[in-house]
C-alpha cells in the first residue's frame, strides 16, 4: 500500500511523458513527476519517495523531503492565507493547509506555529491542526519515571513550557527549573522527572542520569516519596537511625544525598532532607 504523507520505498515501472510510473508490492501505481526523476535509473530500482496530493489534488510522489510527515508535530510558518484557511511551507512544492476550523487562533501570514497533519478521512487530504491538545493523550501513557524522552516545545505559560512529549503525550517543565532559552518548536532531549496521580507529567531538562542512578541514591528517592517528600535524617543522623529507616550504612547514605543534592532532585535541610 502506499500511503499519503510518509516516505515509501517503491519500485520504478516504467517511463513515460509526464515522468516515472512507481509501484509497491501490491500492484498500487503512482507518478513520479519529471522534475525529481533522477539523472540516472533503470526499471526495477527502488527509490524511497514522499506521496502526497499535488495542487489538483491527484496522488504523486516527490523526492524532496518535508519538514514534518503524516501525524507527526512540527513548526511550520504560515505562507498565505485564504477565505478558508491558512498555508504552512513544509518544505514541499504544494503548502500544507490549515483549514479555519483547526486553528486555535486566528494564523497570521509570516509567522511559526506548532501543528499536527493528519489525514482528512473525509476529504483524504493531508491538512494540519494547531489544536495539538486533541491529538495528545495521558490517558495510557508509554512512559515511565526517569525515562529519557524526545520533547518539543509547545507552548509557554506562566508555570513553565509545555512539551510534546514523544509526539503522544504532554508534560511540563516548571518555571525554576529551565536555565536558558527555550524556542516554540524547538526539539531537546529531557527526563520524566515525576508522574502524578491524574498522569500529568513533571519534566526535567538536566542530563542527570536517572536510568543509571546508584542504587542507594535511588532507595532514598523512594522512601522520600513514600513519605510525603521529605524525610528526618541528615548527614548527622545516628547511623542506627539511618540504618534501622533504610537498610543503608550511614557513608553510603552520605554519599547517596550528595549525589541527589548535585542532580538538583534535593534540598538537604538541619532537620532532614526534602524532594526539591
Amino acid at each position: 500500500m502506499i500511503h499519503l504523507g510518509q516516505l515509501n520505498t517503491l519500485e520504478i515501472l516504467r517511463e513515460t511523458p509526464p515522468g516515472l510510473f512507481l509501484g509497491d508490492e501490491e500492484g498500487n501505481e503512482i507518478l513520479l513527476p519529471n522534475k525529481y526523476v533522477p539523472a540516472s535509473f533503470e526499471i526495477g530500482d527502488k527509490l524511497s519517495v514522499f506521496a502526497y496530493l499535488d495542487s489538483h489534488e491527484r496522488p504523486v510522489t516527490t523526492t524532496l523531503k518535508p519538514y514534518m510527515k503524516v501525524n507527526e508535530f512540527g513548526l511550520l510558518r504560515v505562507t498565505a492565507l485564504s477565505d478558508y484557511g491558512a498555508f504552512l511551507d513544509w518544505g514541499l512544492e504544494k503548502d500544507l493547509f490549515v483549514p479555519f476550523k483547526e486553528q486555535a487562533r486566528d494564523m497570521q501570514e509570516g509567522k511559526w506555529y506548532v501543528v499536527y497533519c493528519y489525514l482528512d478521512e473525509e476529504t483524504n487530504r493531508l491538512v494540519a491542526s494547531s489544536k495539538t491538545n486533541k491529538f495528545l493523550s495521558n490517558e495510557e501513557l508509554t512512559v515511565e519515571r526517569f525515562d529519557e524522552v524526545d520533547l518539543m516545545v509547545s507552548r509557554f505559560t506562566d508555570l513553565g513550557v509545555e512539551m510534546i512529549i514523544n509526539q503522544k503525550h504532554k508534560g511540563l517543565v516548571y518555571q525554576d527549573e529551565i536555565y536558558r532559552d527555550l524556542k516554540l518548536g524547538e526539539k531537546l532531549k529531557g527526563v520524566v522527572k515525576k508522574i502524578r496521580e491524574d498522569n500529568k507529567i513533571d519534566l526535567s531538562l538536566q542530563h542527570i542520569g536517572y536510568k543509571n542512578i546508584e542504587p542507594s541514591a535511588q532507595v532514598v528517592l523512594d522512601a522520600l516519596q513514600r513519605n510525603g517528600g521529605s524525610l528526618p535524617l541528615h548527614d548527622k543522623s545516628d547511623p542506627e537511625t539511618i540504618k534501622e529507616r533504610l537498610n543503608m550504612s550511614k557513608k553510603s547514605f552520605k554519599k547517596a544525598i550528595g549525589s541527589l543534592y548535585k542532580q538538583q532532585q534535593i534540598v538537604i535541610k538541619s532537620d532532614g532532607i526534602e524532594l526539591k
